[in-house]
């Protein structure tokens, strides 16, 4: 896809942490408005990558139109920048059936290229990206994300030590500009943006509560079938650890401890539990602080009682002004 260029169309935004209930959320304000739901999740647009990433089900996709859904194999990328092209041309034509755009999810840097626009940096170098991961070979990623903290401490505090993919990104910005990853970030491309009518927020008032969730639903998934949907993913023979999609959280985990089988040293199940949620309240943690930097945002306690209430009457205000209620 591509951006059509259409004058400044508008759509409404809802952002979260991971388990914060984004879903059933949109969903619930789909059974009231002509909704369409752009998705705003890095992990969701993988084809075959369906328990792990707690994609919408067969019946919620046919009940309400999904966009940027299962758009890319897992051996592929999908940056920022084509997510911004791509969720621009889906607000104009949802918006020309005369439906709803909302965009939903918690990829805060697509947030981000959408609404501010992104500045034109340093384009991925197989080489550069080479010598980093022989030095992480070597050394090890959280030495690696000590050097990043020297040169870019604003990343490295959002970053966890283990984050391999963004520690990479973020030096390897650094090694070809000279310039740290942060700095790129905060300068957007002037006139590229587009910003929503309104960005609502699910945050917990209780952390504690989104942790017990994110547990919840890691144990979900187990039972789903993720040990299985992994295992068919390695089966290709064309995947690896280093790669965009099996460093999803969840996967690299369930990937590492099949890893151990397989050599031999077979790690107990719990192992892999412990470490999908450890990594999955660091993502959550990540995706808290983008959020506190956009402070155009309206915030509702997603452990309140009525947030789903909360919300769909945040939306459907703003859904009034472009005659959609």
């Amino acid at each position: 896809m591509a951006s059509c260029g259409a004058p400044d169309p508008q759509y409404l935004a809802l952002a979260g942490p991971t388990a914060s209930g984004k879903t059933a959320a949109a969903l619930a304000l789909a059974r009231e408005l002509p909704v369409e739901v752009v998705n705003v999740d890095s992990a969701l647009v993988y084809r075959g990558m369906d328990i792990g990433t707690a994609k919408p089900s067969p019946s919620e996709r046919a009940a309400v139109p999904h966009h940027l859904i299962d758009i890319r194999d897992p051996r592929e990328s999908y940056s920022a920048a084509e997510f911004a092209a791509d969720a621009r041309q889906c607000v104009a034509q949802i918006r020309a059936r005369g439906a709803l755009p909302l965009l939903v999810g918690g990829t805060m840097l697509y947030f981000k290229a959408l609404f501010e626009g992104l500045a034109a940096m340093p384009a991925a170098d197989a080489g550069t990206r080479s010598r980093i991961e022989a030095d992480a070979r070597e050394r090890g990623w959280p030495a690696l994300h000590a050097e990043l903290a020297r040169v870019d401490p604003a990343t490295a505090a959002r970053l966890a030590p283990l984050d391999a993919q963004r520690i990479q990104r973020a030096l390897e910005v650094w090694q070809l500009s000279g310039r740290p990853i942060s700095d790129w970030h905060a300068q957007p491309a002037p006139g590229t943006g587009l910003a929503p009518l309104l960005l609502v927020s699910l945050e917990p008032t209780d952390r504690a509560w989104l942790h017990h969730r994110i547990e919840a639903r890691f144990d979900d998934m187990l039972r789903a079938g993720l040990l299985d949907e992994v295992r068919r993913l390695r089966a290709r023979g064309d995947l690896s650890p280093q790669l965009p999609s099996i460093r999803c959280v969840g996967y690299r985990q369930a990937w590492e401890w099949l890893d151990a089988q397989d050599a031999g040293q077979p790690l107990p199940l719990g192992v892999l539990r412990e470490r999908g949620i450890a990594a999955t309240r660091q993502l959550a943690k990540r995706q808290l602080t983008w959020l506190r930097g956009m402070p155009q945002r309206r915030v509702v306690a997603c452990d309140a009682p009525d947030a789903t209430t909360q919300v769909l009457e945040l939306l459907r205000q703003q859904a009034r002004r472009l005659e959609l209620a």
